[in-house]
């Protein structure tokens, strides 16, 4: 047999054997909770941000788009800012079998809580109900205005951008207008975390998905979960630094493992 058939057939069954032990933990859970982070989307081409071919580690520069005093006090960032998330089409994104995954699970009543790293909206688009979503880092797909509170959906910032005004300004006040989602230097939303922090409390299984695990004060959810007694399982391409606290390790690409686990227990 060629050698490529001999790698690719050990790495079925490394998948296989992966599906089947978080399907297991799975069917034995309660009250299951999950974190996501961007290595849930890039099936859907979302770039992650930190991965070895992450938009921050090919382009430094570019996580100073999202630094929120450098945005507020420089227009040269603004303006960068806007072009990038004109030109990305995140918001062309669809939902993969991991999203999707997830969401059947919620409909069935396995999983209580999602929270997510995440900013591109694909859960909710998934059809896991708005209520079950907690968007620890915002939406892109709304835009604001840190002045006044007004706030829009992020096609009237596009639009606004694709017609030539590279920093569109609020039509009530004329301050700064931004994405919806959370800049470095600002606080974050406390309503979803503080949803997250009592989810993961009760929780008996918590699952962390595509996330580094390096950014607080998402990454203290496992923890605290682990703390009141849930088993932990990180489902990652990378190390993590809760990696000594997990029940399950999976290093299997999210959309072969996920989907295929969920198939089983709710088969």
């Amino acid at each position: 047999m060629p050698r490529g058939g001999r790698t690719r057939s050990r790495r079925l069954s490394g998948a296989a054997e992966d599906a089947a032990r978080l399907s297991e933990l799975l069917a034995g859970a309660g009250r299951v909770v999950t974190l996501t982070g961007a290595g849930i989307s890039t099936d859907s081409g979302v770039p992650d941000f930190r991965g070895p071919k992450g938009l921050w580690t090919m382009d430094p520069s570019a996580e100073r788009l999202t630094h929120w005093p450098s945005y507020r006090d420089e227009p040269e960032v603004r303006h960068r800012s806007w072009l990038w998330r004109v030109r990305n089409h995140v918001l062309d994104a669809v939902p993969n079998a991991a999203h999707r995954a997830l969401a059947r699970l919620v409909e069935e009543g396995r999983l209580s809580a999602l929270a997510t790293q995440n900013v591109d909206g694909l859960h909710v688009a998934a059809g896991t109900p708005v209520s079950r979503v907690h968007e620890l880092h915002g939406s892109l797909r709304e835009v604001l205005c840190p002045a006044c509170g007004w706030s829009a959906p992020m096609l009237w910032a596009v639009e606004r951008v694709t017609a030539g005004d590279v920093d569109p300004r609020c039509p009530e006040c004329n301050g700064i207008t931004k994405a919806g989602t959370v800049f470095f230097g600002e606080t974050m939303p406390q309503d979803p975390l503080r949803r997250s922090s009592m989810a993961a409390i009760d929780a008996d299984l918590f699952l962390a998905i595509g996330t580094s695990l390096t950014v607080q004060p998402a990454a203290g959810l496992p923890e605290l979960a682990v703390k009141h007694g849930a088993r932990l399982v990180i489902v990652n391409a990378e190390p993590t630094p809760l990696d000594h606290l997990a029940t399950l390790i999976v290093r299997t690409p999210i959309g072969e493992v996920l989907p295929v686990a969920v198939d089983d227990v709710l088969s």
